[in-house]
């Protein structure tokens, strides 16, 4: 009996043995396949790495320069990249009532106003008095454009006032100062001509264009500096005609078109030397063109004049009432079709840009009397 037991327990443990070996051999087996898996998987890693790093001096140069960098092209054809790169947030659309507005605003022209501080106050406008807004993405580009001549002290206030107003209303836009050289009579709108003109020069996305005296300074910050359907009178209500319309067809101080419908009315006149009747020609043109000004309410349609004494060099035309009635006549061989002029300078300043141009000299008008 004892002897039967001894031999069933050593083929017990023969079997046990047995199993244990073949469940090593298993083991070695699995093992020795995972591991030329892996080492296929590295093999065609290691295959693609070479070509991404053939040219790593240009791939630091592209991290390295502005954002907007290309590097430049070695002339080989360049390997995909293993990963996508970082994308650009979406922004959302700005909203059509912007939420930071504060309403009435208190303009005063009385303490002193230097550039430097004008500077400080807007941490956020590029060179050349460009802006987009941080966390939204505009439905237009605006193109401020300022007529000008030896009017320093009032742009540094209009520059103090309007960035922050522009700023809250969440638009891109840029502030195109347009400096008439010389001294020969002043000539508005063809200046506001070869503004639009040199705008679009620097940045052919602008299609909404804002023409504002550098004298005028809104009183309200509701009074959103837009293009819309119909051409826009922003000044409506100015302190110096008692807060309302000298009279219903005007259309002086600041307006703003959109790209089409300044070409529609074929620009501004470029005829119009001296003080006076160019807004009324501009008048007729919206007209003629079968389009329709639309405005402001009356209660945030406010400017503030900064008071100055007339230019010597811009008295009032005095062909001007005889050119205003002949407007359907003048309309399609004047304008910014057959503006000329000349760009002497352009300097970009920190809130501006500062367009300087020589568009020559009125004719000689007959004395009066």
């Amino acid at each position: 009996m004892s002897r039967l037991l001894g031999g069933t327990l050593e083929r017990v443990c023969k079997a046990v043995l047995l199993l244990c070996l073949l469940h090593f051999l298993v083991a070695v087996i699995l093992y020795f396949d995972v591991y030329a898996q892996h080492l296929a998987f590295f093999s065609r890693f290691s295959a693609r790495g070479p070509s991404r790093a053939l040219h790593p001096a240009a791939s630091s140069s592209t991290n390295c320069s502005r954002p907007n960098a290309t590097a430049p092209s070695s002339g080989l054809p360049e390997a995909p990249s293993a990963r996508p790169g970082p994308t650009a947030p979406v922004l959302p659309p700005c909203p059509d009532s912007p939420p930071g507005l504060v309403g009435r605003l208190l303009i005063e022209f009385t303490s002193p106003m230097p550039l430097e501080r004008v500077q400080r106050e807007n941490p956020g406008v590029l060179l050349g008095g460009r802006y987009t807004p941080p966390d939204c993405t505009p439905a237009q580009t605006v193109a401020v454009i300022i007529p000008f001549r030896h009017r320093e002290h009032h742009l540094r206030y209009w520059l103090h006032y309007l960035h922050p107003i522009l700023r809250r209303q969440r638009l891109r836009y840029g502030i195109y100062v347009i400096n008439q050289h010389g001294e020969d009579t002043f000539n508005r709108a063809k200046l506001l001509n070869v503004g639009f003109l040199e705008a679009l020069k620097e940045d052919s996305t602008y299609d909404c264009f804002i023409f504002s005296d550098v004298d005028l300074v809104p009183m309200d910050d509701r009074n959103l500096y837009r293009c819309g359907d119909q051409p826009r009178h922003f000044a409506i209500a100015m302190d110096k005609f008692g807060f309302r319309l000298p009279y219903a067809g005007y259309f002086g101080g600041v307006s703003g078109l959109n790209k089409s419908q300044f070409l529609r009315i074929n620009g501004f006149p470029n005829e119009y030397w001296g003080w006076g009747g160019e807004d009324d020609d501009i008048f007729n043109r919206i007209s003629l063109a079968g389009m329709k000004i639309s405005r402001p309410d009356i209660r945030i349609g406010r400017y503030r004049m900064i008071k100055h004494d007339r230019d010597k060099h811009n008295e009032p035309n005095p062909q001007r009432f005889t050119k205003i009635q002949n407007t359907k006549l003048t309309m399609k061989r004047d304008g910014i079709g057959s503006v000329r002029y000349q760009v002497l300078e352009v300097s970009r300043q920190p809130l501006f840009t500062n367009i300087t141009v020589d568009i020559g000299r009125p004719p000689s008008w007959p004395p009066r009397g």
